[in-house]
């Protein structure tokens, strides 16, 4: 019963103050027009909101979006289409060419213990190379880090090694657990096959522990192609299963077999729209998140929402009757998953152009309830940036401070532009990242809008302060 109470007291409060000049060093009063602006977005979010639709499309008739597959092309057609649709000023496609992984035929796995077999969910990580066509088999050493596996050396010949580090649960931010494991995912296979390694397996990137892989990305360096081995994920459950029997029986055998290939990069494009600015057209906000996604399911969360989140914050400024000063785009990044193409092609774009970039915002950690924004930016805009905290804080936007923007932003960095990361709730992201679950009916559509609308509220707020 308190909140209701709180809300009107900060309106009577915001209400009462006067729009003034800002300069560097003071921070901006919360004024009427500012906080009126905010409310309007939010309402019409909320009551008029599109990109649910957007992403029941997306996941519904498309599917998941692996760079260079026919489903990624027709995404593409589809961003085009819909921002097309909405009248932006400008809207066009740019080239880059993308990586081109196929999964093949689905993944077989099992291993026997005691006259038992026992069969494993697993999925080939991005990028591996296939097992032969029989598949691998072989003694199993678990270990829980890169740095084990390195130290045991000669001892993992003709072994399949099992990578079993699980998330930190102890950590509030899932997304540091999931930091803090990636590694022996991502080079997993690099440290071991140089040691004549048959296989590598990997413990899936979740904290749920259920019977769904999750693939991702890995990566062989620059290591020969006689050292490269196949490399896949296995379920939690399968991988506390395996680990209790190991204990028991220490010489079992694990078998598995996946047909993947890498094929010649393929052409594919962002996708671009942009409402040009009255004041400086030359000065460009982007708002963006991937394409892409993996091929398992529908790549809603990862980034689906991300996606329709960032159209949907361009068709409110102009539903709104907002006019922004600076030129507003929004990008469909290709190829965030395995290889970051679309994002670095931007920048190299925006460079060879001479753009000048002063802010950029990423949603691609779900569609989950807003908690917030991290900034990576120069100390200057500190205080501008937290003094927007009050103004956001009645929409749940309490997270506000310093941080990591984002992958396909990243590549934009320099002193003089601002780099944001939209943050929602994190806790239930990686029961879905990267695995089957990932589909459509996950996303909430109340959660999707209001990420919808916080991110648009400051996009506004960036648009109004800097310059």
């Amino acid at each position: 019963m308190k909140y209701p109470f709180l809300i009107i007291s900060f309106l009577i409060i915001v209400s009462s103050c006067n729009q003034t000049p800002i300069s560097k060093n003071e921070e901006p009063p919360i004024n009427k027009t500012d906080s009126l602006a905010i409310k309007k977005i939010f309402d019409s979010a909320l009551t008029k909101g599109e990109c649910y639709q957007w992403l029941d499309t997306l996941c519904n008739t498309i599917g998941g979006r692996l760079s260079g597959s026919p489903e990624a092309e027709k995404a593409v057609k589809w961003g085009e289409n819909l921002l097309t649709s909405l009248k932006f000023d400008k809207v066009w496609l740019q080239p880059v060419m993308v990586p081109h992984w196929v999964r093949g035929k689905k993944e077989e796995a099992y291993f026997t213990s005691n006259g038992t077999t026992y069969n494993v969910p697993i999925c080939a990580l991005g990028g591996s190379i296939s097992t032969s066509k029989n598949g691998v088999k072989g003694e199993v050493i678990e270990v829980k880090s890169l740095e084990e596996a390195e130290k045991l050396g000669e001892q993992l010949k003709g072994k399949i090694v099992f990578f079993n580090r699980p998330f930190d649960d102890t950590l509030i931010e899932t997304f540091r657990a999931y930091g803090g494991c990636v590694d022996q995912r991502y080079s997993g296979a690099k440290v071991t096959g140089k040691f004549g390694a048959l296989g590598v397996i990997v413990r899936s990137m979740t904290h749920n522990i259920d019977d769904f892989p999750h693939t991702g990305a890995m990566s062989y360096g620059e290591i020969p192609e006689n050292e490269k081995v196949p490399t896949a994920a296995i379920s939690t459950k399968a991988a506390n299963l395996l680990s209790e029997t190991l204990k028991t029986n220490p010489t079992l055998e694990f078998f598995f077999k996946q047909n993947c290939e890498t094929l010649p990069d393929a052409p594919s494009f962002n996708v671009i729209g942009e409402i040009t600015g009255s004041e400086f057209p030359e000065k460009y906000i982007t708002v963006g998140g991937h394409l892409d996604s993996w091929d398992l399911a529908d790549g809603a969360h990862d980034d689906g929402t991300g996606i329709v989140q960032s159209i949907e914050v361009l068709r409110l400024l102009k539903l709104n009757g907002i006019k922004p000063k600076h030129s507003i785009r929004v990008v469909l990044f290709m190829n965030e998953e395995n290889g970051l193409r679309g994002g670095k092609k931007y920048a190299e774009e925006a460079k060879n152009n001479n753009e000048i970039h002063i802010a950029a915002l990423e949603s691609d950690a779900g569609g989950h309830t807003p908690r917030g924004f991290s900034f990576d930016s120069n100390s200057e805009n500190y205080n501008l940036f937290m003094s927007w905290k009050p103004l956001l804080a009645p929409y749940g936007l309490h997270e506000i401070d310093k941080g990591y923007g984002g992958a396909d932003i990243g590549p934009l960095k320099s002193e003089t532009i601002s780099l944001f990361g939209y943050k929602p709730d994190s806790q239930r992201y990686f029961d879905y990242h990267h695995a089957a679950t990932d589909t459509f009916d996950k996303v909430n559509k109340r959660e999707l809008e209001l990420g919808a609308a916080s991110m648009t509220s400051l996009i506004y707020l960036l648009d109004t302060y800097l310059n």
